[in-house]
This record gives structure tokens, sequence and C-alpha cells, in this order.
């Protein structure tokens, strides 16, 4: 059994205890399956996340040709010992123009851009696909990249679908720009030592992006010629209980302890951008109000990456205004998330101003809704923890949380000290979800 179409989760009455693990890093397990792929040796993947959109890596790895493994993790339901063959580059060799091997990549942004830099060193043709929403989102700085390297791509709108050609290690330069996404720069850094690729980075902030920073480090520190990496909990799935915590703090049991929420093994190589939430969701809500003062503001660019938008659900809470800005990629990802994330968030009596990509929003009295997710697993989270605490939240498809953290929900409804315990209910029928109902398949 899976989720139901539509949840209703109880804000709890009393405080909660609990440590709790989060699943690996999707960021980094996508980037060290290209990277275990193109090096010289045997290489053991621990806490890799295995989600959707890593097992989407993973099969169009395995379709490619490469020999991938998988173990169970005993500390993480949702993570894998992934164990890679590298061919210190070699491929096996992929179709033909009229029979080319087709790759699908769901709508795994990390999976369609470092696929498509990483088939170029193969030798054949190769189709790749996605979901609908992911034949939308941009590829074309990357694709406009990669032919400037002297590969072929045949696409009629630089996006995907598309035919690539690998053609080998070509040595060159090219440029790209990040402006819409830092991933097109990631794919390229990824396969540039096997490529023979010098890779120069336009845009906002590219000698800044937290994701391209995240690669190169990544880069230096792989074991490129066989060996173990440990991969590191997402620190943006560990925003929600962070944020829970925040909103349950003030709750007791019998007039004593206030709720205790911890994430284990919090991430602390900065290599994730995200790392830095639980200081800004203290700062978020512990702002203190001044007369004629401008709203505390939180960047994209610099501050947080996609635990933004944990931020965003958190702002209604807060004091004081609060303004988020440099926005514009958001809208270009799983669903266009600065429109979702206003639209969802007046439904439940928030006051939210949009400027070009900037979201400002005020201290507000929410109440429930039927929460729309746009299969994008950030809203079924950011909302499911707003569930914790305003009666009446009703989420739609919560299912869409396969993509990035398929055992989300349980974690809320596992009892402490394992989970928060809270009580999830069958949207239609107001039937308490059992363990074996609240697994995103």
């Amino acid at each position: 059994m899976s989720l139901p179409e539509l949840i209703e989760i109880a804000p709890p009455e009393t405080s909660r205890s609990a440590t709790l693990t989060v699943p690996g890093s999707k960021s980094i397990t996508n980037r060290t399956l290209i990277l275990a792929a193109l090096a010289e040796g045997e290489v053991t993947l621990r806490g890799a996340l295995w989600s959707e959109d890593t097992q989407v890596m993973v099969d169009c790895l395995q379709e490619i040709g490469f020999m991938v493994n998988l173990a169970a993790d005993p500390a993480e339901p949702c993570n894998r010992t992934i164990t890679v063959y590298g061919q210190s580059g070699a491929f096996p060799r992929g179709g033909t123009e009229n029979q080319p091997m087709e790759l699908f990549v769901g709508n795994a942004g990390t999976a369609a851009r470092f696929l498509a830099a990483l088939v170029c060193l193969g030798t054949g043709v190769y189709r790749l696909h996605g979901v609908p929403r992911m034949h939308e989102r941009p590829q074309g700085a990357l694709f406009r990249a990669l032919r400037e390297l002297g590969y072929r791509i045949d696409t009629p709108n630089d996006k995907l679908p598309a035919l690539i050609h690998g053609g080998g290690p070509s040595p060159g330069k090219c440029s790209v720009s990040i402006e819409q996404s830092s991933q097109f720069a990631s794919a390229l850094i990824l396969s540039a030592t096997r490529g023979q690729w010098q890779v120069q980075i336009q845009g906002e902030n590219a000698e800044e992006s937290p994701y391209v920073r995240m690669t190169e480090l990544l880069m230096k520190d792989f074991p490129h010629r066989g060996g173990q990496f440990q991969i590191e909990p997402d620190a943006s799935s560990g925003s929600y209980f962070i944020a829970a915590e925040v909103l349950l703090g003030g709750l007791k049991s019998n007039g004593n302890a206030h709720s205790r929420i911890l994430v284990r093994h919090w991430p602390a190589s900065g290599w994730q951008i995200d790392g830095a939430f639980p200081n800004w969701a203290d700062r978020i809500m512990k702002a203190e109000p001044v007369s004629n003062s401008a709203a505390l503001s939180v960047s994209r660019n610099g501050d947080l990456g996609d635990s933004i938008m944990t931020g965003i659900v958190l702002a209604p809470f807060a004091r004081v205004p609060v303004t988020f800005t440099d926005l514009g990629r958001l809208r270009l990802q799983e669903c266009e998330r600065v429109q979702a994330l206003r639209t969802e968030l007046q439904k439940c009596g928030a006051k939210i101003l949009e400027s070009g990509d900037t979201l400002t929003v005020f201290p507000s009295e929410l109440h429930g809704a039927e929460i729309e997710t746009y299969e994008d697993p950030r809203m079924a989270m950011g909302f499911g923890v707003v569930a914790l605490a305003v009666p009446g939240i009703r989420i739609r498809n919560p299912a869409c949380v396969r993509k990035t953290f398929p055992n989300f929900f349980k974690k809320l409804a596992t009892p402490p000290p394992e989970g928060l315990g809270v009580d999830i209910y069958n949207g239609y029928t107001k039937k308490n979800l059992a363990d074996d109902e609240l697994f995103a398949e």
C-alpha cells in the first residue's frame, strides 16, 4: 500500500522529543554516481539516497552499460550502499541514429544535465527524454557549451527530448551560463577531466555558486582511482525537521519539557549551502519588529539553496516581514515554485507580495486549506511542516515525495524518538493511516 491521493495531518498537542535520520544528499549522490562511473576502479558510495531521482540515474548508468550493485543501508531505509565499477572513462557502444539508446530521466534535473555531458564521452547515439515537465525545463546553455566542444546534439528547441551523438573525449574550451541553472556547469565539470575540457562559467555569482562549489569540492575529495565515499545527509531534507522544532518548540508535556527535534549527523562539511538552514530558521523566527525597518532578507544566491522554500513556509509564523530574493531559478524547477508557494500559502491566509523574483511574506494567521503539490516533493514536505501548527491542512498527491524523500511522512508518523508521532489521516475517509500506508511509491 502507498499514500492515498489526499492526506490530513493532525497538529500535535504536546511536545515531541525526537532524533531522526534523513536520507543522503540527492545532490551529492547523483554527482558521485557520475564520478564513480568515470573512476578507474570500483567505488562504493555509502549513505547514498535511494529515491526516484537517484534510481533514474542508476537505471540510466546500467542502461549505458556500467555495472552497479546495490545493498540496503541498516541506518536509513531510504539510503543504499551503491557500488559502481568504473571503466576509466570507457563506454560500451550506444545506439544508432535510427535506433538510439533510450535514457529516461523522469523529472530529475541532475540526471538530465549530468547524463547529457557524460554520454558525449561515449560512442553512438543516445536519446535523453523525461516527463512532460522535464521537457519544459531549460537545457539550452548546456547544449550550446557541448556543441562548442564539437559534439552534435539534435533538438528543435534546445530542450529534451534530445539526440546526443557521443564522440569520446574532445579536448577544447567552452563557456557556459548558469543564469538558469548551476547544474549546467556542474555537468561539464564532472566530465571535464575525462573529456579534456576547459570550462569557463558565466552568469550571476558564477564564482560563488554554492552548487558549483559543491561539485568542485567533491572532485577534490572523491576517490577517482577506486575506494569508498561517505555521502552526508541531505540538509534540504533535514530543514523540514528543523522547521518542525521551531514550530513545535512552545509545546509542553504536563507543563514540563519543550519539544526537541534533532537531525542525526547534521552536515558540517560546508558542501551543502542548506547546512546553514538552522541559523536562518532561528533568524527568521527571532527577528524583532522595528518600526520603519526593512524586512529581514534571505537570498537564494548565497544564503540558502532548496531549503529557502522551507524558510518561505515558515515565514508566516515570524514576527516581522521576511523578504526572499533571487528566486528566479525556482520558477524553472520541478514546478513554477514561486507561483506555487504564493498560491498555496495565500489559500491558507498568508499575506504575500510577489515582485519580480522576490516574495515578501508577512506575519499571518493561517487556517486550513487543501494544498496542491504540483508533483513537487518540496511543496508536499513544506506544507507537511505547516500542518504541524495549523489544523485542517490537507495535502494532495503526497506521494510526490518519492522523488527525493520517500519516507518523509513515515518520519512524521513514527513514534518518538525515531519520529514525531503525529497522526496522519486519509483525507477522504478520515482513517488513521498505518505505517505501511505512509511510504511513497
